[in-house]
């Protein structure tokens, strides 16, 4: 093909070549097949994508929920602990408490309970309150007591909780 002197491309009828109908209807429905061919690639390719946010959303979750689970199994084990350090503290003579080696263990307390809080944690007193299954466990009842029936009347063992989520129930004893 040679451009017209214009810059014009030449005719069909100028070159000498001829098109047929039959031809452009061919092209035509190709085109039109070709157009619908990258419909359906938008159309998948969009689908894809909706489909890799929502897995990558769905793992971010799972993630978020596995590293919440592992927290709260190692704050589970610290429990104890904090449950030996205030048993021992409580068991201290009044005379031993101005001892430097016992204040370096109430310190050592003291920052245990502080990184509990940072990380969320709460002491349950539950003194004088009504019972709470989800919050509290009943090891025994007392009679006579100035506190409303069902209601809590002493903590044996602290409780704890994790955000709004119980981490371990408070044992405590109940007026009947």
């Amino acid at each position: 093909m040679t451009n017209q002197p214009n810059g014009e491309q030449p005719t069909a009828a100028e070159t000498g070549s001829t098109v047929s109908e039959t031809d452009i209807t061919t092209l035509e429905a190709q085109l039109t097949e070709a157009q619908k061919q990258a419909a359906d690639y938008l159309d998948q390719l969009q689908r894809e994508r909706a489909s890799f946010a929502t897995y990558r959303r769905r793992t971010e979750k799972e993630r978020e929920e596995i590293a919440q689970i592992a927290a709260v199994d190692t704050l589970k084990r610290l429990l104890p602990v904090i449950d030996d350090f205030d048993r021992a503290i409580a068991a201290l003579p009044a005379e031993k408490a101005a001892d430097e080696s016992i204040r370096g263990f109430t310190l050592i307390h003291r920052k245990l309970i502080a990184l509990l809080e940072s990380a969320g944690v709460k002491v349950v007193d539950p003194i004088s309150q009504p019972f709470d299954p989800a919050y509290h466990e009943a090891i025994g009842q007392d009679a006579n007591t100035d506190v409303p029936s069902g209601h809590i009347t002493s903590v044996l063992q602290k409780g704890y909780t994790y955000g709004d989520k119980p981490l371990r129930p408070a044992l405590v004893r109940v007026a009947e």
